[in-house]
């Protein structure tokens, strides 16, 4: 292959929400962003999708997402999303010959569909990969090349995959200039109703702070419980639920708000609501798990805490951050182009080692 020559790449996305994602969907929207940058770059990009995606780039389907199905059926079979993954393997299947590196963002199936092709092909899972399931997989396929998001999660990935870190980036162009002040003097949460997200700890945050709170984000189907007893009973005053938001109001709601609560408790393997949150100027006030560390500039994008009390004190010390460099923080560390490069570089080491 001819050195730094243009590279036919496919992105196979997962198939739970159409391109572009309108709500919730972080993963999908880094196959969009990665996808348009790379296309950017020149090369000749083709997404694998479900058929109720929108792209202006060449799109092959076979069905319409999980998302499609359950608005209108009301329910979804347990069988389907494995029906809808089969049939769009069936698509990547009969045109594997078309690319150079086939590049997977869902999980399992694509393993066994790529035999040979393994080595030309990069596996990202948006997810934590240190559970039993992850690591049956990466036993069962130790020669699938996967890329990890952080650090903190390729410490959990076999040395024997783990082909290097390229950690998330968005498209700068979706978010306007930060605002120098919050117009605001609230504090913001985004993500879903869970004991992983642990809004109830937003909530104690902005009580003890007395600022008022907006919580962005569905309820976790999985577990309305949690929502039924940890987020309902506080909701009231200026304790607010705003429900699930779109990119726009994602973006009006981060450049309006004070500072962003990531009071996770999980290993979270990225977290991309806090690069959203930089790319807007809003300072990230998140917990010490998992890959925070990684994306949160201590003092400078944010505060990293460990107890309520360093959050609480964290937001007394948001007038030491200063928005403009928050952004200007996003765009030296986390855009889809530099993510975009980050990736053709370790597509061209796979090709290399034929």
């Amino acid at each position: 292959m001819t050195p730094n020559r243009p590279l036919r790449i496919a992105q196979i996305s997962p198939l739970i929400l159409p391109l572009p994602a309108r709500e919730a969907g972080g993963t999908e929207r880094i196959v969009v962003d990665l996808s348009y940058a790379l296309h950017a770059l020149g090369h000749e990009v083709t997404v694998f999708a479900s058929a109720d995606s929108d792209l202006d780039l060449p799109c092959v389907s076979a069905l319409e997402s999980l998302a499609f199905f359950e608005a209108r059926d009301g329910q979804v079979p347990p069988g389907l999303p494995g029906v809808l993954e089969a049939a769009l393997m069936e698509q990547l299947r009969e045109r594997l010959a078309d690319f150079d590196i086939v590049h997977c963002h869902g999980e399992f199936f694509h393993a066994a569909l790529l035999g040979e092709r393994r080595k030309h092909s990069l596996t990202t899972i948006h997810w934590r990969t240190d559970e039993l399931d992850r690591q049956l997989f990466f036993s069962a396929f130790p020669d699938l090349p996967v890329a990890a998001i952080s650090a903190s999660q390729a410490r959990t990935i076999p040395p024997s995959n783990c082909r290097g870190i390229v950690t998330h980036g968005l498209d700068p162009a979706r978010f306007g200039q930060p605002q120098q002040n919050a117009r605001e003097q609230a504090l913001l949460f985004i993500g879903r109703m869970t004991d992983q997200k642990r809004p109830d700890r937003a909530i104690e945050i902005a009580r003890r702070c007395e600022h008022a709170l907006k919580l962005a984000g569905s309820r976790d189907p999985g577990n309305p419980y949690y929502f039924e007893h940890h987020v309902q009973p506080a909701l009231g005053g200026a304790i607010e639920h705003v429900g699930g938001v779109d990119d726009a109001r994602k973006r009006e709601l981060l450049s309006a708000a004070s500072a962003l609560l990531f009071p996770i408790d999980w290993p979270e393997p990225f977290g991309l609501v806090m690069i959203e949150a930089m790319a807007c100027g809003t300072p990230v006030i998140a917990w010490n798990n998992g890959a925070v560390a990684e994306v949160v500039e201590h003092g400078v994008t944010g505060f990293i805490v460990e107890t309520m009390d360093e959050a609480v004190n964290a937001v007394a010390r948001l007038p030491e951050l200063d928005r403009s460099t928050i952004r200007a923080r996003f765009l030296e560390r986390f855009t889809a182009e530099r993510m975009a490069r980050d990736y053709v570089a370790i597509y061209r080491q796979l090709l290399a080692e034929r």
